[in-house]
């Protein structure tokens, strides 16, 4: 392995001494991502707490690249790795929800959206059951605005807490998250850490029978027992993607180890084998085809980032894969 990761942190001398979080060279996002691909950052960074994470912040000089995920449920990493740190918010830290009124939930960016479900029906508070369904952190539902079963996070918003890249708070009403479908328009460069949301007095045998329906539908429609990353694509205006790409004739379509899956062709699998450029190339070949039998340009719902390994380029697939 490259140990690109222990050189940066030895040209940082002690700039770093004094946090608290873990601190790891070299980490491989393999081991992260529930696709379980992709290569190797230089420097992962899971902080202890949100004053720890304005600490390292302050002490990253700005030229050092700097890229935030989650817990890795919607993320396509590529092979050829990631420069720089990569943070990660940890549930010890950010991953706890608490009931603060009647109809308000707090909750750090780490937590599961199923964890905040969960609160919420023990609370009596409504509105929360689509969260049983979505199999991602608070973190990236505030940033993509994520949603299922017709209800979608900018309904639930009150405030969001966030740090910029020097460190400094910055707390945003809904109306500055700036939400509209699968996308905010805060600002890229802010690490969210925690949410004031809020629901609605509901009777928990209602809020029960919600999440029930929520899990019956992913059990017999979705590939959930794999190696997947939830919808790979949004759902095109005035369609769906997986009726799109069903009819571009792509369920069940294989690249390397990497499928679309045959349960649910708008869910990407890796088989076991998959590496990033495989997951890739498939998602991209899907585009071209649906572009091709529908002239329905799919965007991306999954998050790539990382460098490509050099000579396994996934082209965009505006004409090179057709």
């Amino acid at each position: 392995m490259n140990r690109r990761g222990e050189a940066l942190l030895a040209s940082l001398g002690d700039r770093l001494a004094g946090l608290r979080g873990r601190v790891t060279p070299d980490a491989e996002m393999e081991k992260i991502t529930w696709f379980r691909a992709g290569g190797v950052a230089d420097v992962l960074f899971q902080p202890a707490d949100e004053e720890d994470l304005a600490a390292f912040l302050k002490a990253l000089p700005a030229e050092i690249p700097l890229t935030v995920v989650g817990i890795g449920s919607n993320l396509l990493v590529r092979d050829g790795g990631l420069r720089g740190f990569v943070v990660r918010l940890s549930a010890k830290g950010f991953g706890e929800a608490e009931v603060i009124s009647p109809t308000r939930i707090r909750a750090g960016a780490a937590t599961p959206d199923k964890r905040i479900a969960a609160v919420a029906l023990e609370a009596g508070i409504g509105g929360f059951h689509f969260y049983h369904g979505i199999p991602g952190g608070l973190g990236g539902a505030l940033r993509m605005n994520a949603g299922a079963n017709g209800v979608e996070t900018r309904e639930r918003v009150v405030e969001v807490r966030a740090l910029d890249r020097q460190g400094g708070l910055h707390v945003l009403s809904n109306a500055e998250m700036g939400y509209s479908y699968r996308h905010s328009a805060a600002p890229a460069g802010l690490i969210f850490t925690s949410a004031i949301l809020e629901g609605y007095a509901e009777d928990r045998e209602t809020i029960r029978a919600a999440m029930d329906a929520v899990q019956h539908h992913r059990e017999t429609v979705q590939p959930i027992r794999e190696k997947t990353g939830g919808s790979t694509f949004k759902n095109p205006p005035g369609t769906s993607a997986w009726k799109e790409i069903d009819r571009a004739g792509c369920r069940g379509l294989m690249i390397g180890g990497a499928q679309m899956s045959p349960m649910h062709c708008n869910f990407m699998i890796n088989t076991g084998t998959a590496t990033g450029y495989d997951l890739e190339f498939l998602g991209e070949t899907v585009r071209a085809r649906v572009l091709e039998t529908s002239g329905v340009r799919l965007e991306w719902e999954i998050r790539r980032i990382g460098d490509f390994k050099p000579g396994r380029e996934v082209q965009e697939f505006l004409g090179q894969l057709l």
